[in-house]
């Protein structure tokens, strides 16, 4: 038997284009692209050919346009959607325009020029923008004020366009690539004015991905994909119970296998080092390790009841407004009703990797990281280099959804490679993903509402047992009792209740949790849509109705209900047996309603129709990137809301592949529409995480809709709907 040895990269472009099979072409796009690469394969910032016109720009004399993106690419669309920010004030032609990542290394050399660098909480565009504007806009005025010295003509009679500076009434001009050397030496007197939302020519457009070629070829490389002369492997053997530590392990019963090299002592665990990953994975799996204790009492039914628990107990008042417990005591209907969400996994599809060398006076870092600036300083900790001595090659992220913004595998992989003296590419199984993931925090909330004749709340009162964030990942225990993540979408709802209160009672356990994508809005939003729409069943009133009535005093809002209505079929009778739901968030200044329509047979299957996504960001910079990241989100969140559940017995987590952990898969993913309901001004939302939260509310409220059931406690594949109530 012949074996053919063949690097996954070239088996997708083999597969891709063999006789049968399914052929890609991107006709002149593609051809273009070969002779301006538009982003590279390696995302990396590498020497520029050109003049740079300050840290984020370059311009060749060719006339293309590199403009460096200080965030990380994830797939949510900002290696686009920044470069189209800059290019819209710059005044070039959009096809000359390519993008690298900017350097983590140069940020800190220069004193941050490049401002923080985490990607995260949906910042990219609504914290960006009027910098990157005014990157561009300066950029311009440069170029116009170089022109205007070379032909002597005042500055005001120069119009930029497509890439080149006009003088109209001579009709000469000059492109960008000649003028960027003097360009460069011209210090403006002040800031240029920046475009107003009327002016955009590029901003708003659904252009195609600069990233998408490289991508869909398999020529892009994630921190997986790293290939270092002499490199070695690393698997991990990690503790198989919560809070446990390696006490003793016998290396000599495993150094004899093909391959294996060593075994090492690294942060949370051992690694083994080979020649190959199969070899060293094969070789952790054997190890002969005697682990600690650890948490071996801990295990999820207990949790659940402790959480019950401290909702009886004392809890941190996050927000108090009026009187609820006397307007609840006399209220003339009360409604209650307790919300369980448990843990969950991040699951991106690129498990966790990281290539480390380290040598003598420099340490060099292959990896895909949500914190490149961050990155930097781990590795100077664990190197044991100064921070200058560190290069950071970000990748592109097979996913990140806030797992990547703490790179545990950073320091794992620093400490493989000094101890080998040699380059080292470490992985995370998808059992150590699983496992040894920091979970979203499991939560119950009870929520209290005392109700008036016409069924509107006059009063309510959330409450909230999650685990804390804050203690977990960074030891901080919060002095109010209390901490942002935990009570976000409960304090700042938009509902108008005139007596509402918000408590918290803070849990730590033995499990490790951290931010999950939507964070906190992802479960509070669970509880506070799912008992509005018990609200509205016990006042006898049409749900979207009932909410345009406690939102009365927001426009927009009230506009995105619209939207949402028209496009989604709002009030049309369906068939037994299925049902529409709504919900409504507003997170990282966005505003998204979703409308879920479902079928469920009488033996009790789910089945996810059409998803109707309505989004006020305010503004948008692409269109389709802003579709895209709903569909992602409506995904992630309809998974969770399915499949997602982390499980604990005696300290282990029951979980380990998506055999137990699993996603929604494309033959059961809905139609997804999204329709834009901007209410314009100066709000510029973010768009990564908000259409996450209303998913699961949407389509629990669905389910009742279509069987009389209601949903309180996730996921969905635990719940019993067979025949109707």
């Amino acid at each position: 038997m012949t074996t053919i040895a063949l690097p996954r990269r070239r088996f997708l472009a083999v597969a891709l284009t063999a006789s049968g099979g399914l052929a890609v072409g991107f006709g002149r796009r593609a051809r273009a692209a070969r002779t301006l690469r538009r982003a590279s394969p390696s995302p990396w910032s590498e020497p520029a050919p050109g003049v740079e016109l300050g840290a984020w720009l370059v311009i060749d004399a060719d006339d293309s346009v590199l403009i460096r993106v200080s965030k990380s690419e994830m797939g949510q669309g900002i290696f686009t959607a920044l470069p189209m920010i800059v290019a819209e004030e710059l005044g070039c032609a959009w096809s000359a325009v390519r993008a690298e990542y900017a350097s983590a290394n140069r940020n800190r050399r220069e004193r941050d020029v490049y401002g923080r660098m985490g990607t995260g909480g949906s910042t990219s565009v609504r914290t960006l923008h009027f910098a990157l504007q005014r990157v561009g806009a300066s950029a311009r005025a440069r170029l116009v004020a170089a022109a205007a010295e070379i032909w002597g003509v005042p500055a005001s009679t120069l119009k930029v366009e497509n890439g080149a500076v006009f003088h109209p009434p001579t009709g000469r001009s000059i492109r960008f690539g000649p003028l960027a050397a003097s360009a460069a030496a011209i210090t403006l007197p002040r800031e240029p004015r920046i475009k107003t939302p009327a002016e955009y020519t590029l901003i708003g457009k659904p252009l195609p991905r600069l990233d998408a070629p490289v991508k869909v070829t398999g020529a892009a490389r994630f921190g997986i994909d790293a290939r270092l002369p002499g490199m070695l492997y690393a698997a991990l053997a990690l503790p198989p119970v919560l809070g446990a530590r390696a006490l003793h392990f016998d290396a000599a019963a495993i150094l004899s296998r093909r391959g294996i090299k060593a075994v090492v002592p690294v942060p949370g665990g051992l690694a083994v080092i080979a020649d190959s990953f199969w070899r060293a994975k094969e070789a952790a799996v054997v190890l002969p390790v005697t682990w600690s204790e650890g948490a071996a009492g801990f295990n999820t039914a207990a949790l659940r009841a402790r959480y019950r628990a401290a909702l009886d107990g004392h809890t941190a008042t996050a927000l108090s407004r009026g009187d609820p417990a006397s307007a609840i005591a006399s209220a003339p209907a009360k409604l209650e009703a307790l919300y369980e969400v448990p843990y969950l996994a991040h699951a991106p599809m690129e498990p966790l990797n990281c290539t480390a060398h380290v040598q003598a006076d420099r340490a060099d870092v292959w990896i895909g990281t949500q914190n490149p600036d961050l990155a930097l300083l781990w590795a100077a900790r664990a190197s044991g280099l100064p921070p200058a001595k560190i290069h950071i090659h970000n990748a592109y992220l097979g996913g990140g959804f806030g797992r990547r913004g703490t790179n545990d595998e950073l320091p794992q992989a620093i400490a493989a490679s000094k101890a080998v003296g040699a380059p080292v590419k470490l992985v995370w199984t998808r059992e150590n993903d699983i496992r040894a993931d920091r979970f979203r925090p499991q939560a119950a909330i009870r929520m209290h509402a005392g109700l008036d004749h016409s069924g509107l709340p006059l009063a309510w009162e959330m409450l909230a047992a999650v685990d804390s964030i804050d203690a977990s990942l960074f030891g901080y225990h919060p002095t109010a009792g209390y901490e942002q993540q935990a009570v976000e979408g409960l304090t700042d709802t938009a509902y108008a209740v005139p007596h509402l209160r918000v408590g918290c009672a803070l849990q730590q356990t033995p499990a490790p949790v951290m931010f999950w994508r939507s964070v906190g809005y992802s479960q509070n939003a669970f509880a506070v849509e799912s008992f509005i729409d018990e609200m509205a069943h016990a006042a006898a009133a049409d749900a979207l109705a009932f909410r345009r009535r406690l939102l009365a005093h927001r426009p927009d809002y009230l506009h995105l209900l619209d939207v949402l209505a028209r496009a989604g079929d709002w009030g049309k009778p369906l068939p037994p047996g299925r049902g529409r739901g709504l919900a409504l968030s507003e997170s990282h200044d966005t505003i998204v309603g979703e409308i879920a329509e479902v079928a469920v047979s009488p033996a009790g299957t789910i089945r996810v129709e059409r998803v109707i996504v309505a989004v006020d960001c305010g503004h948008t910079v692409n269109p389709h990137i802003l579709a895209t990241q709903m569909e992602s989100a409506v995904v992630y969140g309809l998974t969770a809301a399915l499949y997602g559940e982390i499980t604990i017995e005696k300290g282990r987590v029951a979980q380990g592949n998506f055999d137990t952990y699993p996603m929604l898969r494309m033959a059961d993913c809905p139609r997804i529409e999204t329709h834009l309901a901007l209410s314009g001004g100066s709000k510029w939302g973010g768009i990564g995480e908000p259409a996450v939260p209303p998913a699961a509310p949407a389509l629990c409220n669905a389910i009742f809709a279509a069987t009389g059931r209601r949903i309180r406690a996730l996921p969905l594949s635990k719940a019993s709907l067979g025949g109707r109530a």
